[in-house]
Order: structure tokens, then sequence, then C-alpha cells
């Protein structure tokens, strides 16, 4: 037999933005204690709102089924006298156990008993399972309230806990279960009687509730696309906007509500950002993408008086907007051009100098990376004027009240002015990417603009010795780390990311002890993003500890070879890197000179000598091109001559430049195997 369970939490409102986690947490959490007292069960329902976290249990057991165990007794010695009859002490572990003596059984050094425990029927269990469950989420930030010592996310007021129709008793922060739940704050005033957990979603519902997040979601989806194609245009959609108000509603209901024409000759982020970002309103667009004069929101209750629930929001977006235009017409007076003096104004990092001072080291880093990346003389002047302009909007009225438009507005501005689309579109890039997920730069002055950007605050931070540790990362240093790998990887650049970074550390004040402690910490920060990103696209551990066991410079050969090592199946070549460790052994710590051929005197060492001229040139070629995968035919050709010169021949001779030149060519054997990575670490 079996039911179904449910809990729920009443609370005050709690955060939009940390429900996505919460729902995904409780949901493996009462997997996990369902299973740890074994309870069987079909499925795990989270639901939440603002003011709600449900949990429903498919087809919970009524009762753990009965475990056969065995526990351990008397050691054989203690439990059997010399003539071979049963102690005292086993005796009384066995009446201990509830069985016979004469059960016992022997094994090993020790007497046992098999013993079965009965299962607890799931009455017996839930109130402390159903309190865990409440006990066990974790909060970034939790609440105590009155006397409590309890903490929960928010304020608890009620809780129901049914299994099948009884109530499971229970109690937390002085809040006794029961059956009664709580409808729409507004539309539904009385207590609502919850009577099993199979009516809880209709229960609700009647009570103007939609628990069910996910049909939540859908129906503030419909909506708004219906609202919209009613006033003739598209719902510009966006992810988190919709995450967002999907927890502030228990009831959505959409609506719209007109934009002045005068605020549509702005520039789109100039209306859109208050609109979505300060608002939660969503945009509307025709088919070719421009602005309606509409916009549309979600209110949590029905449909009545909604004419003055739209004209109140008319009201609160008229203000912000007449900001932005206030700030924008202010803005134009001064070109792009015009605002970056104000940057000497503003500060970028303590000891660092001021913004005016970054946007300088910007020009200097693309000039340098222009050369390196191969641009043309139209790619350098463009690179270098996006560098030049790159931070001036942070001196506008707009970007100082609208921070998240640093770079969009800077775009704008510069096309406003009449510079180069190229060049506004890499002030915009050179904040890419902004977020997990984002858009990386996909102009070449984009990619080496941000590139900087992201070097040289990283080399600033780091000099500071602001490094982040645990979640702390107030800078987004790992962030921007990943965005710069992720540059270098999509746009197949091959560049030294370490001379990267020591360009940008001399560019800043300090000693040169100092930039040199903050160059090899910056590439082991690189070096701990490129594993975790390495990690996350599936290549197996040991290769990426060996494709990081040197410098971290080329990161785009790095990519190359963990995954080149992946697609060529080297971890099943087993004699080839047993032949490789070997190597390793006999030379570590160890120097190469010049190899002397005249030197070589035994068999085995000038046949391995032969065969490194030979495969060398394979290898190298390979290498040179990139292609990692194709140099493993000839590195296995390396294999037999390894062996047979380890087997045959000393190296450690008393005549110091055989000995030297011996170990001369071990190493430059291993260096074959090297440029690819430490074959050592394959297991």
């Amino acid at each position: 037999m079996s039911k179904n369970l449910l809990l729920e939490i009443g609370t005050e409102e709690m955060p939009a933005n940390m429900m996505s986690g919460i729902v995904e947490q409780m949901h493996a959490l009462a997997g996990a204690k369902l299973n740890e007292a074994r309870i069987a069960f079909e499925k795990v329902d989270v639901y939440a709102t603002p003011r709600r976290l449900a949990v429903i249990v498919t087809a919970a057991a009524d009762a753990q089924p009965d475990e056969e165990v065995k526990k351990r007794g008397p050691s054989i010695r203690a439990a059997y006298d010399e003539n071979g009859n049963m102690t005292k002490a086993a005796e009384g572990f066995a009446r201990g156990q509830g069985i016979s003596a004469a059960d016992l059984i022997k094994e090993g050094e020790y007497t046992w008993a098999q013993v079965v425990n009965k299962g607890k029927m799931v009455e017996e269990i839930l109130p402390a399972l159903f309190t865990s469950l409440i006990t066990g989420l974790n909060f970034t930030r939790s609440m105590r309230w009155g006397d409590e010592e309890a903490r929960f996310i928010r304020p608890v007021r009620w809780i129901v806990a049914l299994a099948g129709e009884a109530v499971v008793p229970m109690e937390f922060a002085h809040v006794r279960s029961g059956r009664m739940s709580r409808g729409h704050r507004f539309l539904c005033k009385e207590e609502v009687e919850i009577k099993s957990p199979e009516t809880y979603k209709e229960t609700m519902r009647k009570a103007f509730v939609i628990a069910d997040q996910d049909e939540r979601r859908a129906l503030i989806t419909a909506g708004l696309q219906k609202t919209a194609k009613e006033l003739g245009g598209q719902v510009w959609h966006n992810a988190d906007l919709l995450e967002e108000i999907n927890y502030l509603v228990e009831y959505p209901t959409p609506l719209y509500g007109r934009i002045d024409e005068e605020f549509l000759d702005l520039p789109v982020p100039a209306v859109v950002t208050p609109m979505r970002d300060h608002q939660r309103y969503y945009p509307v667009r025709k088919e070719d993408g421009s602005l309606m004069p509409y916009f549309l929101t979600v209110r949590n209750g029905g449909d009545r008086a909604i004419r003055n629930v739209q004209i109140g929001n008319e009201r609160v977006l008229r203000a912000r907007l007449d900001d932005a235009k206030f700030f924008f017409d202010g803005d134009r007076r001064k070109s792009l051009e015009g605002h970056r003096e104000a940057l000497s104004r503003i500060n970028y990092q303590e000891g660092m100098g001021t913004m005016l001072d970054k946007s300088d080291r910007l020009v200097k880093l693309v000039e340098a990376i222009g050369e390196d990346w191969n641009f043309t003389d139209t790619e350098k002047a463009d690179v270098r004027r996006a560098a030049y302009l790159s931070k001036s909007d942070l001196a506008t009225g707009m970007v100082t009240e609208f921070t998240e438009l640093q770079g969009e507005m800077g775009k704008e501005y510069a096309l406003l002015d009449g510079e180069k689309p190229k060049v506004a579109a890499a002030i915009f890039e050179q904040y890419m990417p902004r977020f997990a997920g984002d858009v990386l730069p996909k102009s070449s002055i984009g990619r080496a603009l941000s590139l900087s950007d992201k070097l040289d605050n990283l080399a600033a931070t780091f000099l500071r010795g602001l490094i982040p540790t645990g979640s702390q990362d107030p800078f987004a240093l790992r962030r921007q780390t990943i965005g710069a790998v992720h540059i270098l990887t999509d746009g197949e650049i091959h560049w030294d990311v370490r001379k990267g970074v020591k360009m940008a550390l001399a560019l800043l004040p300090g000693t040169q002890e100092e930039k040199d402690t903050a160059a090899d910490k910056v590439e082991d920060f690189f070096r701990q993003r490129i594993k975790a990103i390495l990690l996350d696209e599936g290549v197996d551990y040991d290769i990426v500890d060996a494709v990081l066991t040197g410098a971290v410079d080329d990161v785009y050969a790095i990519f190359l070879k963990a995954h080149s090592m992946m697609d060529s199946h080297v971890k099943g070549e087993l004699e080839m890197r047993q032949a490789v460790t070997r190597l390793v052994n006999i030379t570590k710590g160890k120097t190469a000179v010049e190899i002397r051929p005249e030197l070589l005197t035994e068999e085995a060492e000038k046949n391995l000598y032969a065969a490194l001229e030979k495969a060398g040139e394979e290898v190298t070629s390979a290498y040179n091109a990139y292609d990692y995968g194709s140099a493993l035919p000839a590195l296995k050709t390396l294999t037999v001559p390894i062996n047979q010169f380890l087997d045959s021949v000393m190296v450690m001779v008393e005549e110091e430049a055989v000995r030297n030149n011996r170990i001369s060519l071990l190493i430059n054997v291993l260096d074959v195997y090297r440029r690819w990575g430490d074959f050592s670490k394959l297991v």
C-alpha cells in the first residue's frame, strides 16, 4: 500500500531571485531524506510561490521494508569454553538480539546474529523527516523572528503536513502543523482546508494561487504573447525577467500600458533598461525589431480595477523615462570624446589611478595585441580608437544613473557622433561576456579590447593582493578570466596570455618583485579556470592535469591538446606511457646540454637518437600545425628504442661527458612528448 505526502511551508514573501535554487535544493533534499529513511516512493514534486514552498511525494510506502542485518557478537574464543559449550556472554548476546543462542553464526573470529529489524510505519517517521526538510535547507541569508532561535529564509506562518488525508503532527518555530493553508493575500482572506495531497493544487487554484511554478510560467508567457499580439506587436522576451516575475506572483494577470511617443526617440537601451531592469516591464516590438509605444507587465491578482493598475504603472514608467531623457539630453551637449576628460575624476582602484589612466593603459595594450594578432593598419587604428573612447561613457549622466548601461551607451553615443560602427560595437563588446552563457565579442577589435580590459582588471587587482577566496569575488575576476579564456578559444587565437599579463602589469605602479609575484598568481588563476572549463567539457581529470603541467601560455593550444588526447585515446597506449614514465623518473631534477652524436657508442643509444631524429620531424610538423593527434604514430615509434636504451645502457657512468650526453638524449626524447603534455600524469 502507498499514500501521497504533502508538506507546505507558508511564509512571508520570499526573495524571487533565490526561489529557483530553493526549489532545486528542496527536490534533492526530499529525495535524499526519503531514501535515507528507507521510504520507497514514485516521485517528488516541489512547488513554490512567493509565500509558500510545497513538497508532494507521490506513492510513498506505508512503512519501511523489514531489514535483515548481521550483528557482531563476542569472539568465538569468548563465546565458547574449552569444552565447546556456550558461555554466558554468548547467551546474553543472543538473548539481547531476540534469538536462540543455537542460532548464532560462526564466521571468521566472531559470532554473529542474523536478525530482522521490523520496518517502522511511515507515520512514525514523517514528523522528524518533515522537520528535517525545513531545517535542512541552506540559505545565503536567513532570518530569526520574534524570540525564536529557529531560522528560515522568511518567517514561517503556517505548515500543512499530510500523509494521505491524515495530519502529520509536527512543529517548527512554535508553528504547529495542520491542514489549513492560506490563499492569495488579497483575493482570498479565509484559511483554506487541504483535504489531501491529491487535491492540493486544485484547492489552491480556487483560492487564487497557482502553486505550480511551471504552470504559472506558461500562463504568464501565453498571456504576454496574447496581449502583445492584440497590440500588433511581439514580446521582447527575457528569460531572467520571466523567472523573476514567476516568483513574484501567485495569480498572474498580464496587462499593458502606453509609452509616450517622445521617449521612443531615445536610444533603445535608454528605454528598455528602465523599463525591464528597474520596473520589470516587457517592451513590445514590431516585426523589424523597433520599439512600439507599449509595455507589458504582470499583476499579482485578477483583472478587477485593471485600468487603475495600468494608469499607475504608466505614471511610474513615465517618471523613469523622464529621468532617462533628462540625462540623455544633458549627455548630448558633448560628444563621447568630450566626456573623456571627466574620467580623471573617477577613481579606478585604490593606488591604480583613475579611469582615464585605465583608458590610456588599454590603448597601449590593444596596440601591442594588434601587433601580435597581425591586425591590418585599419584594424590597428580602429582598435586604438575604441580603446581611447572605451570608458568615456562612465562619465555620462545616463551611465551614472543606470550603471548597467556601461558600454551600451558608449556604443550608442559613438554611433551618434559618427564613429565607425566597428569602433562603436567594440566599445560595447569590451564587457562581454557579462554573465555565464552571454555572447562573446564577434569582431577582432572587440576581442582585443575585451581581452585587454580583463587583463588590466586582473593585473591591477592581483597586484593589490585582492585575490578571490572561496565564494568571495567582489571584482568578478573568475567570470572575467573565464571570459578571457573563451575569447581566445572561440576566436581560435594562438597567443601567449602570460605575455599579456606581464604587459598589463608593466603599465601599473609597483615594484618588479610585486609584479613578478602577481604574474605568477594570475597564471595560476588562469590554470584553475582552464581546469574547471575542461572538466566541464568532459575531459578526463588526468588529461587535464597532463596538459596543464607546464606554463599557461597559449590557452587555445592547451584546449586543442586536451581534446586531441581524448580523441586519440592516448590513455590506451599503455606501453608508450610506461616508457615515458621511465624517462620522467630517470631524468628528474636533471638538465640537458647539447647532444654530441660522437659520444653515442652503444647500439641502443644510437638507435634511440636515430629514432628521435626521424620521429622528431613528424612530431614537430604536427605540433606546429596544432594537429597533436596526428603526432601519435610517430611518438609510438619511440617506445621500443626507449625501452631498449633503458634496459641495456648504463646512464650514470663515471665519465661525465658520456653521462651528461645520455641524460641529454633522454631529456630531448621526453621533451618531444611534453610538448603535447605530461604523459606520466595519465592513469
